[in-house]
């Protein structure tokens, strides 16, 4: 598969988007200023419009807000939600960045009301609120995100109709209108030369896009809360190639594993072919000049307001009070929203097995299980709830007895002060979710044992007395990797999790003291602060080279991406290269064959009659030296080029070359001795074997190794190790080894240039006109051995360098052609500069003689 990035691009033209509703009233800009020819602010600044401040737009489903209309004045009252992680990121920027928060609001505000409310929360929140029509609001959050997105990123294949809501057309097109709305606020308030934004999950991944079409070079973040499903639940979906498409809009992409980022980058290999790489030790995904960074951090927590949650007199009362009711037993603590994937009936049923294999534990230990109030509707959360309540029920009656319930279900909203009196008090904490972007819970239980003076007070503990804590944790969820010294488990293996409960209680206290001061390090240094600043310090680098080059836009609907190209690269002028050519002495012209002289689309390979004239023309002027380079073996050139007689021929990307028809074949001379071949072909042999799909092309002056047709990830990892693998076995040995587009194989067409240009320089004939044309990324060797300042700096004047790739797309060429048509003109043009400069020599010639005479 040819790599997306190596298409030629310009020719597509750039259409609109789909014709979503725009938003219903538009508030007075913040700042909009011309950006890359196009929009001009007609509205009225503000106060937040001030030229010396950067600032950071915070786009998310939900304002970090709290709202209530007040029953008797019929006004709003509106004040920040301090549990929100929007609002607690904040710490992480500097002083005088402005925050601005783009998002919705949890209740429904009358159209009439919208305008004003507005500009309330703008004026005293920095909020801009976007205003979701009812109907489009249950499309796109309740449909198309909850019932469809969210399940298939955990792992929820709509198998039937019973679980799980099937794709529906009209819940996407709603998703992609409530993404254009929000684009249209964010919009109204940046200022793309100096602010960034920042987006935050699955529910706004379509956003990029909208944003990218209006500001070519926006400094754009994303950050995927939930977790990224592997490649093969990724694949199942419609709309697959658009949502990657919208991400790649994006400058930096962040997630909170490893695991996450390498799904994406999976789906982006399997489904865009797409390859990425480290540059140090920044993940980049090169896609169309732009390199779109990953991003790998979990979030952490606000440790300020912890510590004031523990502080609260409401926490140290219910402290007391959960002291008194549990007296002498063990509390196990699991707080968990009221979803499928939670793992709360497997905790259960895990608690269950735990009394039966450890009898003594009855009436000793009980699981506390907060369930937070269900975030989406539907007939599998409600099944979900009858089977804990059922299950907890069951356990209460056999287990149980007067003044004791092994399982005790706190089914409500419990307030944080309330939550923290429990983490405080519990001896393990348990979080089984089955699948989870990343669950916060271990780090506030973790923060909460740790305590303070007031809580340890309450606790009746002295200060200077060891801290312990267990947690037993599911390997599924985010924060895992991140929490070494928990006990991982698989929450499906119900006896697993019952032993990993079983040793958490009994473990002994030393150990708990150790495994708790290790967390406690990590989440106390790694909080929400920590985390918005690493982002926005990697978004800022990400952006950088925004103004550094040149951007277009093209693309229909949703495959609408930004080429970023160097300022330096043009069209090559056929006159300004005519023109040079004429007033130069010495030349030297190389040529790609497949793309260049010849389109890829031609059924015919071999050259036409007028490339033929064209050849023979050119190389009539002594002054040129004219290659043709090509993968293609020396039979086929020399055979299809039989009448250029002056023309050069690199066949096998330079192995062999021939000067002109009448001189004999050369080999490189890195590879005379064919002894490597022996050595290397066993060794791709074993590769080919153990790769399905790969296969072993033999040329007389290469082994190359294709795994075009293997799976694109395996094939990818097992020609790095080969490479690799051949490097070391022929360190000693006169051959190249380099890795291609899905293949490797060994000596480049950048040999041919570098040895062409040597020889004519140690001939006396050092080249001021040195001109290449090629189209593939074989070419770019070419393209950076012309420009190699080694030759270039021995001579004398430095010659006229054109470096010419076709199509635009990124390229090591500063100039570009747009296809075989070009080439040919351009070809027709050298042909008259050479008649005429040929016919002028001549002249010169007979005036010189007769003047002799």
């Amino acid at each position: 598969m040819a790599s997306s990035s190596y298409i030629s691009l310009m020719d597509l033209a750039s259409g609109d988007m789909f014709n979503s509703p725009q938003t219903p009233e538009r508030i007075s800009r913040v700042m909009t200023v011309p950006v890359d020819g196009g929009i001009t602010d007609d509205g009225d600044f503000d106060s937040l419009s001030s030229e010396c401040c950067e600032k950071t737009i915070i786009v998310a489903n939900f304002l970090p807000l709290q709202a209530q209309k007040d029953i008797k004045s019929g006004q709003w009252l509106f004040s920040f939600d301090e549990d929100s992680l929007l609002l607690q990121m904040k710490d992480g920027f500097s002083s005088d960045t402005i925050v601005v928060y783009v998002g919705s609001l949890k209740v429904d505000v009358d159209p009439k009301e919208q305008d004003e409310v507005s500009k309330t929360l703008l004026e005293e929140f920095n909020c801009v609120p976007t205003f979701l029509p009812p109907d489009l609001q249950k499309k796109f959050y309740h449909g198309f995100c909850k019932q469809y997105l969210w399940p298939l990123f955990h792992y929820m294949l709509p198998m039937c109709a019973d679980y799980g809501n099937r794709f529906d057309r009209l819940h996407w097109q709603a998703y992609l209108s409530a993404n254009k709305i929000f684009a249209d606020k964010i919009i109204e308030v940046t200022n793309p030369e100096k602010d960034y934004v920042w987006v935050h999950d699955y529910h706004l991944m379509a956003l990029p896009t909208f944003l990218r079409k209006h500001f070519h070079r926006v400094k754009l973040g994303f950050f995927l809360h939930s977790p990224f499903p592997s490649s093969e639940i990724y694949r199942t979906l419609p709309v697959r190639e658009e949502i990657l498409k919208a991400l790649l809009n994006a400058d930096l992409i962040g997630f909170h594993t490893f695991d996450y980022a390498r799904h994406f980058l999976t789906c982006c290999s399997r489904i865009l072919g797409l390859d990425h790489e480290s540059k140090r030790g920044h993940i980049g995904l090169d896609y169309f000049g732009r390199t779109v960074y990953m991003k790998i951090l979990p979030v952490g927590i606000h440790m300020g307001q912890l510590q004031s949650s523990l502080n609260h007199p409401s926490s140290c009362t219910k402290v007391k009070e959960i002291v008194a009711k549990f007296n002498g037993k063990k509390i196990i603590i699991g707080v968990d929203d009221m979803d499928i994937f939670k793992g709360i009936s497997l905790k259960v049923l895990a608690m269950e097995q735990l009394l039966q294999q450890h009898p003594e534990l009855q009436g000793k230990v009980v699981l506390i299980q907060i369930v937070n109030p269900a975030r989406s509707t539907g007939k599998d959360v409600q099944e979900a709830k009858r089977e804990i309540y059922e299950s907890t029920e069951r356990i209460n009656d056999v287990f149980g007895f007067p003044g004791y319930e092994p399982v005790v279900l706190i089914d409500r909203c419990v307030p944080f002060y309330e939550k923290a009196a429990y983490y405080a008090c519990a001896e393990c904490c348990i979080v089984n979710a089955v699948r989870d972007g990343m669950n916060l819970v271990p780090y506030k239980y973790i923060v909460c044992r740790q305590g303070t003076s007031r809580m340890d007070e309450a606790l009746q503990i002295a200060p200077e007395s060891p801290r312990t804590s267990m947690l037993v944790v599911s390997e599924f969820i985010g924060c895992s990797p991140s929490l070494s010294g928990a006990i991982r488990v698989n929450p499906w293996n119900i006896d697993a999790v019952a032993d990993a409960l079983n040793m958490a209680i009994t473990m002994p206290g030393v150990e708990k003291q150790i495994r708790q001061e290790k967390h406690y390090r990590y989440v106390s240094s790694h909080d929400v602060a920590y985390w918005s600043q690493s982002f926005m310090q990697d978004l800022e680098r990400a952006c950088k080279e925004h103004y550094n080059r040149h951007c277009w836009g093209f693309g229909f609907g949703l495959s609408f991406r930004i080429l970023s190209i160097s300022p330096s690269f043009r069209k090559l002028s056929i006159d300004h290269i005519i023109s040079v050519h004429r007033r130069t002495c010495r030349r030297a012209i190389f040529l790609d064959y497949d793309g260049t002289v010849v389109p890829h689309s031609s059924i015919i390979k071999s050259p036409g009659p007028e490339v033929i004239l064209f050849m023979n023309s050119i190389c009539s002027d002594p002054k040129n030296t004219v290659f043709i380079v090509s993968g293609r073996g020396k039979n086929s050139l020399s055979d299809w080029f039989a009448q250029c007689e002056n023309l050069g021929i690199a066949a096998e990307h330079g192995y062999f070359i021939r000067w002109n028809r009448r001189s004999e074949w050369e080999t490189f001379p890195i590879a005379i001795d064919f002894g490597w071949k022996r050595i290397a072909e066993p060794v791709m042999q074993l590769y080919t074997e153990a790769t399905d799909g790969s296969f072993i092309e033999s040329k007389e002056s290469a082994l190359v190794w294709h795994h075009q047709d293997a799976d694109p990830d395996f094939g990818s990892s097992q020609a790095k190790e080969l490479l690799d693998h051949l490097e070391n076995v022929l360190a000693n040995e006169p051959v190249v080894v380099k890795r291609g587009h899905q293949i490797v194989e060994g000596v480049t067409k950048g040999l041919v240039a570098k040895k062409v240009l040597s020889t004519m320089i140690s001939n006396g004939e050092q080249p001021d006109f040195v001109l290449c044309v090629g189209d593939d990324r074989s070419d770019e060797d070419m393209f950076e051995s012309i420009s190699n300042t080694a030759y270039i700096s021995s001579l004398p004047v430095s010659p006229e360098i054109f470096a010419c790739t076709i199509g635009q797309k990124p390229s090591k060429a500063r100039y570009y052609l747009d296809d075989t048509v070009d080439v040919l003109k351009l070809l027709s043009g050298l042909t008259g500069a050479s008649s005429s400069t040929t016919s002028t020599r001549n002249t010169e010639t007979e005036v010189s003689f007769e003047s002799c005479a």
